[in-house]
C-alpha cells in the first residue's frame, strides 16, 4: 500500500481545481477526483487518478468520496440557473460539512471569496460565506482561499472588444485598479495549501501580482491588436439585459448585480487584518487576456 498522502479534489472539471489537481500530481500525490458523472473523470483516471461519483447534496456519497483521505480542496458547486440558487448552495454547504466530519478529513481548504466575510450586500458571495459558516463549525482545520475577482471573468467582454473596438466593463470606475487573480494561481496555490499543516480555521487572502483598472486591459489590447481599443462602462440599468441569455436565473442576475454593486463601491474589497495572510499568483493579466481574445 501506497504511503504517499491521498487528496481528494473537487470540481476538477473547473478551472481552479483542475490547476490544483494538476498540481497534486506533479508533486507526486495520489489523487481522487469527485465528479458528478462518471465519464468527466475519465480524463484523470487515465493519469492515474482515483475517481468518485458523488451528489453534492448527498452527505453519505461525499462521505465515500472523502474516505480515507488526508484532505480535500473544496469547489462547492453553485446552481446559477436555478430560482433556488442560494437554498442550494446552503444545502450544499451542509451535506460538506457532514461528510467531512463524518469520514473525519485532516484537513480542508475550501475556494472562497473576496468579501465573503461581509454579512450582507454581496450577493453571490453570500454563497461563499454559507460555505465558511458550515465548515467552520465541523471543527476540522480549515483554510478559506478568499480570491479576489477572477481574470477569466473577462472572457466574453474581451471578445467583443475584438469585434467592436471597445472593452465593456461591469466595474467601474474605469481607472480604479481592482485585485484579479487567475484560475491557474488559484488552483496551484489551494493545491500548495492543502499539503501544509495547521490548526482550526485559517483566511488566506488571493490576488494576482499587481491590481489592473479597465483601462489598463483596455491598453493592453490596442497595444496586441493594433487597432485604439476603448473601455465603456456598462450602465447599471443595463446590467441584467447584458447577460441575460447565459443561462442566469432571475435570482442569480439580481445576485450579479448586487455583488457588482459591492465591488465597484468599495464594500467587497481586501482589507488588512492581522488575523488573514495574504498571498499573490504569478500569473499576469496581459497573459490571461492575450488567451481571451483569440480563445
Amino acid at each position: 500500500m501506497s504511503t504517499t498522502e491521498l487528496y481528494v479534489v473537487t470540481g476538477a472539471t473547473g478551472r481552479t481545481g483542475s490547476a490544483a489537481a494538476k498540481t497534486l500530481l506533479d508533486a507526486g500525490k495520489r489523487l481522487r477526483v469527485v465528479v458528478r458523472d462518471e465519464p468527466k473523470g475519465e480524463v484523470w483516471a487515465a493519469l492515474g487518478a482515483e475517481v468518485a461519483v458523488a451528489d453534492f447534496s448527498d452527505s453519505s456519497d461525499l462521505c465515500k468520496a472523502f474516505s480515507g483521505a488526508d484532505g480535500a480542496y473544496i469547489v462547492s458547486p453553485q446552481q446559477y440557473s436555478s430560482e433556488d440558487l442560494f437554498s442550494q448552495a446552503e444545502l450544499m454547504a451542509h451535506s460538506i460539512a457532514e461528510a467531512a466530519k463524518v469520514a473525519k478529513l485532516p484537513k480542508l481548504v475550501a475556494l472562497s471569496s473576496i468579501g465573503a466575510e461581509q454579512p450582507e450586500g454581496t450577493g453571490w458571495i453570500a454563497m461563499n460565506r454559507m460555505l465558511e459558516e458550515s465548515l467552520s463549525d465541523t471543527g476540522l482545520p480549515v483554510t478559506f482561499l478568499r480570491a479576489a475577482y477572477f481574470m477569466e471573468n473577462w472572457g466574453s467582454l474581451v471578445k467583443m472588444a475584438v469585434h467592436q473596438y471597445q472593452l465593456p466593463s461591469f466595474l467601474s470606475p474605469l481607472n480604479q485598479k481592482f485585485p484579479m487573480i487567475a484560475t491557474a494561481d488559484i488552483g496551484r496555490i489551494a493545491a500548495e495549501a492543502l499539503c501544509e499543516n495547521w490548526e482550526g480555521v485559517r483566511i488566506i487572502d488571493l490576488e494576482g501580482p499587481v491590481r489592473y483598472s479597465p483601462k489598463d486591459i483596455a491598453e493592453h489590447l490596442s497595444l496586441k491588436l493594433g487597432e485604439a481599443i476603448q473601455p465603456a462602462s456598462i450602465p447599471e440599468s443595463d446590467w441584467a439585459q447584458s447577460i441575460a441569455g447565459q443561462g442566469f436565473s432571475s435570482a442569480a442576475i439580481s445576485g450579479f448585480i448586487e455583488m457588482t454593486q459591492g465591488i465597484n463601491s468599495g464594500h467587497i474589497a481586501f482589507h488588512d487584518r492581522l488575523n488573514v495572510e495574504r498571498r499573490t499568483g504569478t500569473v499576469k493579466l496581459d497573459a490571461v487576456i492575450d488567451a481571451l481574445a483569440v480563445g
